[in-house]
């Protein structure tokens, strides 16, 4: 690949292509005649050699793709210029499309050869490639054929277009549904696309931004460095800035091409809500929310500000990486972003060569996508390989936020209390559950879903919640969700095809892999630390059962809490106080007072039976004939007050062990102990366990006489 050097002293030359023949496009989706024409307009002419001013290597290192990755807004400008720059590229971006049904209708409805035309196209396609498929089972020859077929799905979902390239790239990423010469071939769809004329690109740039390229850039590649499905990106470096970028320029005619297909789809999602019964989701709103997105990705400013909203909630982090955007080089067609070198995160040898493991990756993902999902609400919705770079340090970068959506804010609490629910084998909990996600009408009786949800998951919680395959959950889950009236929104199927795709992604490198297992501690953590009401009562739900409390509960939570690396001890303390002294705690007080007098009862029963064993032999003959603690216990009870004990030990030491523990642990304790409601439920413990003693030793005193006399007689 060579570069094209620009000439620094020209404001208004074209480009010039440095000893390289015209780039050749192997499959050249169908374009507009208008966009046609545009392009030959204003094709560059050629130029006297203009040697680059910078010496730096524009080409793709090692043939690893690339992406633009940058973790600060542009040093060489402030914040006021930023905005104002953002309000340019919107004012260029007025007239960018937007999904209509009803203009879809109103434009092919009066086309109905076209609209034939490419149905029969998609049948023929998809049919031609089906009838192979049969035919190599009837002859034994599907494991034989398995590549040439692979290679024939990519090249027929290409030849289909952008849509179809879409469907191609979530197949990529799922090795439980693919076999592995598919899964190659498809992920080739990712970044791999055939190419559209460099020469419509560069006259793409300049009529979007009305700029010429010489005024723009330094240098830029001559040809694409990755293609995707709705465009293909350059590097470059800009003129003023020196700063090498990515340059993604939209592909001429993707609008028509996605248009007629969405047409298509809701047609055919008409007749699925019509005729397919055992299909109880709206279909026809599932397409229009997923052409909503895909027209939002068509939007490149739209695609620039969801960067910025992504960066500014989830780039805290260190171990991850989000893109930055140049808004003066920024229109509806036409996006610019900071550069870095970067490998997909399906490249598993190259990863491993630099050092890197793709599972400490994967489950940087899977965290950040947790935070996405249940803290912000605010996701990117298309996370697959060529969207996931690791970059040389480790980090893991988001690239492509055209595709994002959210998940209501009631609904982000509805799915922890879920998985408590579930954990708690809480079945008719998890039912109601399905009026907070939306899935239900609040006048659906959930009564009867109880049995099937009950069936389900007493046999898949046979496993250790922490074992089960995020797969199986939603597939156990979908085949209850079609017997019900439920209504799956949006914005859940998003959810779960963003899990099911990291889960893919970890697959490839373990196949033992499970997210809900790499989930569980970011569930721990907000269990412990969230003060929200809703999660507050999912975790009393979790530890108490029958006016008991569940201490291995509270040690599990701790031990997967500390896997998190944003767990905090003192976090974890001052919101589960204040829930205790609140006004309306009683109930919990009750059985908090319940749990401290056994509690101390073991420790103080734990500490005597220490002592005593402590002491030599032959001094325990002096000693009375007991087991130390001077009360009638039998073995039975007093292993159980030793196993509580310890338990609680336990749980002490996982506090103070804490990665990031000090003595300020105790300040909220401190402060909570001032409260008046603070004083009153120390005094009833104080009292209960003084009762508690006191009962002990009297039935020792009542049980001595009873001794002696059976001993005299």
């Amino acid at each position: 690949m060579t570069t094209i050097p620009l000439s620094p002293a020209s404001t208004t030359a074209p480009v010039y292509f440095r000893n390289t023949t015209p780039f050749k496009c192997r499959t050249r989706f169908r374009t507009k005649p208008l966009f046609a024409a545009l392009a030959e307009e204003t094709r560059p002419r050629a130029l006297p050699p203009v040697k680059s001013n910078n010496n730096n290597n524009i080409n793709n290192r090692n043939g690893v793709v690339s992406e633009a990755v940058s973790s600060i807004v542009p040093s060489s400008r402030n914040r006021a210029d930023d905005i104002q720059a953002e309000s340019k590229a919107l004012a260029r971006a007025v007239n960018a499309s937007v999904y209509s049904p009803e203009l879809l209708k109103f434009k092919y409805a009066s086309r109905p050869f076209k609209v034939l035309q490419r149905t029969l196209q998609i049948l023929v396609g998809l049919g031609s490639f089906g009838l192979k498929l049969w035919i190599d089972q009837l002859q034994g020859q599907l494991e034989q054929n398995r590549r040439s077929r692979a290679i024939e799905l990519r090249n027929t979902f290409t030849r289909l277009g952008p849509t179809f390239v879409k469907i191609g790239q979530g197949l990529s990423t799922r090795p439980d549904l693919c076999p592995p010469e598919f899964l190659e071939e498809l992920s080739e769809l990712q970044d791999a696309l055939p190419t559209f004329p460099d020469a419509e690109a560069f006259a793409c740039i300049e009529r979007e931004l009305g700029l010429s390229l010489d005024s723009i850039y330094s240098s830029i590649s001559s040809s694409p460095i990755a293609a995707a499905s709705l465009g293909q990106v350059y590097k470059a470096q800009l003129k003023y800035l020196g700063q090498f970028v990515a340059v993604k320029v939209q592909r001429p005619g993707i609008e028509e091409a996605i248009g007629l297909d969405f047409y298509l789809i809701r047609g055919l999602g008409f007749l699925i809500n019509k005729y397919v019964d055992f299909i109880s989701s709206d279909v026809v709103a599932l397409v229009d929310e997923f052409a909503r997105r895909v027209y939002q990705e068509l939007n490149y400013v739209q695609e620039g500000q969801n960067a910025r909203r992504f960066k500014k909630l989830y780039a805290d982090k260190e171990e991850v990486l989000v893109p930055d955007i140049y808004w003066d080089y920024t229109s509806a067609k036409v996006l610019t972003m900071d550069w870095v070198d970067g490998v997909k995160l399906n490249e598993q040898a190259i990863i491993e060569g630099q050092g890197l493991k793709v599972l400490d990756l994967v489950n940087t993902g899977i965290q950040c996508s947790l935070r996405q999902l249940l803290e912000y609400g605010y996701f990117h919705a298309d996370p697959h390989p060529g969207n996931l770079l690791a970059t040389p340090e480790g980090k893991l970068a988001f690239l492509d936020f055209g595709m994002m959506s959210e998940t209501p804010e009631e609904a982000r609490f509805a799915i922890i209390g879920h998985v408590v629910h579930m954990v708690n084998r809480d079945y008719e909990a998890m039912a109601r559950d399905y009026y907070a996600l939306d899935f239900l009408s609040p006048d659906v009786d959930v009564t009867p879903i109880v049995p099937a949800l009950r069936n389900f998951f007493d046999d898949a919680l046979n496993s250790t919640v922490s074992e089960l395959n995020f797969k199986t959950i939603v597939d156990g889950l979908g085949a209850v969700l079609y017997q019900y009236p439920f209504n799956v929104p949006a914005y859940y199927a998003l959810i779960l095809r963003s899990l099911t795709v990291l889960e893919g992604l970890a697959l490839y490198a373990d196949p033992n892999f499970k997210v809900l297992a790499a989930s569980y501690p970011y569930f721990a953590k907000r269990l412990l630390t969230d003060p929200n009401p809703y999660l507050r009562d999912a975790l009393i739900e979790l530890l108490f059962k029958d006016g008991k409390f569940r201490w291995n509960r509270l040690e599990n939570l701790l031990v997967q809490g500390k896997q998190d690396r944003d767990f905090s001890a003192k976090e974890a303390l001052q919101p589960v106080l204040k829930l205790l002294l609140d006004p309306e705690g009683e109930e919990l007080r009750s059985l908090v007072i319940k749990e401290a007098i056994r509690v101390s009862e073991a420790i103080t029963i734990g500490t005597m039976i220490d002592t005593y064993n402590s002491i030599p032999g032959p001094l325990k003959s002096f000693l009375p004939n007991t087991n130390g603690i001077g009360t009638p216990m039998t073995d039975v009870e007093i292993e159980t007050m030793m196993e509580l004990r310890d338990q609680v030990l336990r749980i002490w030491s996982l506090l103070r062990s804490s990665d990031n523990i000090d003595p300020t642990i105790l300040q909220p304790i401190l402060q909570v102990l001032q409260e008046p409601e603070a004083r009153s439920l120390g005094g009833r413990v104080f009292g209960g366990i003084t009762q508690r003693l006191a009962a002990r030793m009297l039935q020792q005193v009542l049980r001595s006489p009873a001794m002696a006399r059976g001993s005299s007689l």
